[in-house]
C-alpha cells in the first residue's frame, strides 16, 4: 500500500546557474522526467516540487540530484542522459562500469534500459548463441549490432556477418535488380541504421567493401564454417526449419551468433513451419544457448509504439 501512496517532496539546488542545463530548453528535460516517471514537477527559483506516487517521486528526486551532479561536471543533460539515469536507478546500477549492463563502442556507450535488456546483455557476454525474441522496438537487433561492433573494435572477432530471410518481398532474390548487395540492402535497412549509430558512415562503408562486415541472405550461408565471426540473423521468425538448422550449424571456432525474431510477425504461409519457433522448442535445454524474451515493457522507440503493441495484444 505504501508504494501506492501519494507523496510531495521539495528539493533545493545550490547553484541556480546550472538549472537551465538541468531543466532543458523550454523545460524539455522536466517534461521527459514527468512522462517517464508519471509525476508532476514544478519549480520556482532553485526549489523543485515533485508530486505523484511515493516510489516514483523518490526515484525522480534521485534522478534530478544525479543529473544535477552530471551538469556540475560539465555533461550535457539530454534525453539519452536522462534515460540512462533512469536505467541506473531502476536496475540498481551502482556505476556504468558494472559488467553486463552496458556495451561500449568507440562511438558510444549503450546502457541496458530494462531488466530484460540486462538479461540480454548478460547472455551476449556469456553464451555462444543467443535467441532474442520479442516485438518491434525492444532493441533485439540494435543491441546485437552494438555487441558485434564492440567485439570487432576490441579485436576479439575479425568479421561481422549480417543476414536475414527475404520472405517479405514475395519475390526470389534472383528476380530483383542489381548485384547481391543491392538485392539484399532493402531488407537489412534496420541493421544498417544500427551500424551507422555505432560507427562513422565512412568506416561502415570501408568495412563492407573490404569484407570485414558482410551482408548476405541466409541462403548464402550454406556450406560455410563461420570462424572468428559475430553473426546476426534478423527477422528469424521467417526462416524455414531447414534454413534455421543450416544457419545454426555454420557456427565455427571463436564465433558468436545472435538470432533475433518476433513470433507475432511470421510471414510464412504456415506459421508452424517457422524455424524460430522450432528452434525454441528444440534448443531450450542446451547449455551454451540462451533465450531472452523481450516485451512491450522493453520498447525503446517512441512511447506510442508501446501503446500500439498493447492494443494489438488485446
Amino acid at each position: 500500500m505504501n508504494s501506492e501512496a501519494s507523496s510531495i517532496i521539495k528539493i533545493e539546488f545550490s547553484d541556480n546557474s546550472l538549472l537551465s542545463s538541468l531543466f532543458g530548453i523550454a523545460d524539455r528535460n522536466i517534461h521527459l522526467l514527468e512522462k517517464l516517471n508519471n509525476v508532476s514537477i514544478e519549480y520556482k527559483g532553485n526549489i523543485v516540487k515533485i508530486a505523484g506516487k511515493k516510489n516514483a517521486v523518490e526515484e525522480t528526486k534521485l534522478a534530478l540530484q544525479k543529473l544535477f551532479e552530471e551538469a556540475k561536471r560539465g555533461y550535457e543533460i539530454d534525453d539519452e542522459k536522462i534515460r540512462d539515469t533512469k536505467s541506473f536507478l531502476t536496475l540498481d546500477i551502482k556505476n556504468d562500469s558494472q559488467p553486463d549492463i552496458f556495451i561500449q563502442t568507440k562511438k558510444r556507450k549503450i546502457i541496458a534500459r530494462s531488466i530484460n535488456q540486462k538479461k540480454y546483455f548478460h547472455m551476449l557476454n556469456h553464451k555462444s548463441i543467443v535467441f532474442a525474441i520479442g516485438p518491434a522496438g525492444t532493441g533485439k537487433t540494435y543491441l546485437a549490432v552494438a555487441k558485434a561492433v564492440s567485439c570487432l573494435q576490441k579485436g576479439t572477432i575479425n568479421k561481422i556477418i549480417l543476414s536475414r530471410p527475404a520472405v517479405e518481398a514475395g519475390e526470389k532474390l534472383g528476380f530483383l535488380p542489381g548485384d547481391l548487395k543491392e538485392k539484399v540492402d532493402p531488407f537489412l535497412r534496420p541493421i544498417y541504421d544500427a551500424l551507422y549509430e555505432m560507427m562513422p558512415f565512412d568506416q561502415v562503408e570501408k568495412k563492407i567493401n573490404n569484407g570485414t562486415i558482410e551482408i548476405a541472405p541466409i541462403a548464402f550461408m550454406r556450406g560455410r564454417t563461420l570462424e572468428d565471426c559475430y553473426v546476426i540473423l534478423d527477422e528469424a521468425q521467417n526462416t524455414s526449419l531447414t534454413q534455421m538448422k543450416m544457419f545454426l550449424t555454420r557456427l565455427g571456432k571463436n564465433s558468436r551468433m545472435v538470432i533475433a525474431g518476433d513470433k507475432t510477425q511470421i510471414d510464412l504461409v504456415l506459421k508452424k513451419e517457422s524455424g524460430l519457433i522450432d528452434a525454441e522448442e528444440r534448443l531450450q535445454t542446451l547449455k551454451d544457448i540462451g533465450f531472452v524474451y523481450l516485451d512491450k515493457g522493453d520498447v525503446v522507440r517512441h512511447e506510442l509504439v508501446k501503446k500500439i503493441i498493447e492494443a494489438y495484444e488485446k
